[in-house]
């Protein structure tokens, strides 16, 4: 297996201080509980990166988690990107709970995210979605947090940071509408243009992935379609990231 394709393959190996920074933020919010196993610092880049490292070992110590320094080829060995810094965590699996109107948070901003087919394209999306002021993201059974540090990379640590919710799909719509969430669809059939369309919360925001979008089971649950306007005549599809960034920041300028 090349280096490249372990992207696709399970991992829980946290890459670089933006990661590590957002999942240390994170289990002191309670928001994850992902274990750390332990630190490993490139050694070669100890005296460098005294600063982050110094950092590394006051949080490592707090948390009683062991800071290793090891060779650069043990990391890059361990690695998928090459923009870690010499810095990785070993971690375990996060517990993802299922969506139920009991721990759904109230009157929120939420996103469920179907069919998207790459872990770099559903960190781009949590990266947004995060900035954009989302307050939880709905997956199904089978997502991308399996690869969660290639995910994490990819959402500069908003995947980590986010509270997270897996379980059927069509469970996590009920349990939305039950919490008092109106549903909104990205699509273009029978669609209103984001502009008019009321995304005053509570909402949850469906967006699909380019190839596949959004099942129709799922699109019939819509209370609303809504489209992306355009600025010129175009066919295509905007990617799953790009599509949930657009309507995520809509959904803020309707909520300021």
């Amino acid at each position: 297996m090349i280096k490249e394709d372990i992207r696709f393959a399970d991992s829980s190996v946290m890459e670089g201080m933006t990661s590590l920074s957002a999942l240390f933020a994170a289990k002191a919010a309670g928001t994850n509980d992902r274990v750390i196993y332990e630190v490993r610092f490139d050694r070669a880049k100890k005296a460098k990166k005294a600063r982050e490292f110094a950092f590394l070992s006051a949080k490592c110590a707090e948390m009683e988690i062991p800071l290793e320094l090891v060779s650069a080829e043990e990391i890059d060995k361990l690695t998928v990107g090459n923009t870690h810094g010499g810095v990785i965590a070993i971690c375990g699996e996060r517990t993802l709970p299922r969506p139920t109107p009991e721990v759904l948070p109230a009157g929120g901003f939420l996103c469920l995210l179907e069919g998207i087919e790459d872990p770099y394209n559903f960190g781009y999306a949590l990266r947004s979605l995060y900035a954009a002021g989302c307050d939880g993201v709905l997956l199904g059974e089978r997502n991308w947090m399996t690869a969660a540090g290639v995910v994490a990379r990819a959402s500069a640590g908003a995947s980590e940071a986010l509270p997270l919710f897996a379980g059927d799909t069509m469970a996590a719509i009920s349990a939305a509408r039950a919490a008092g969430y109106t549903v909104a669809c990205a699509g273009i059939r029978d669609a209103v243009s984001m502009y008019d369309a009321p995304l005053k919360k509570p909402i949850l925001l469906v967006v699909g992935g380019e190839k596949r979008g959004i099942s129709a089971a799922v699109a019939a649950e819509a209370d609303v379609t809504v489209r992306i306007d355009y600025g010129r005549s175009f066919r295509g599809s905007l990617s799953a990231a790009s599509a949930a960034t657009v309507l995520g920041f809509e959904i803020l300028r309707q909520n300021r």
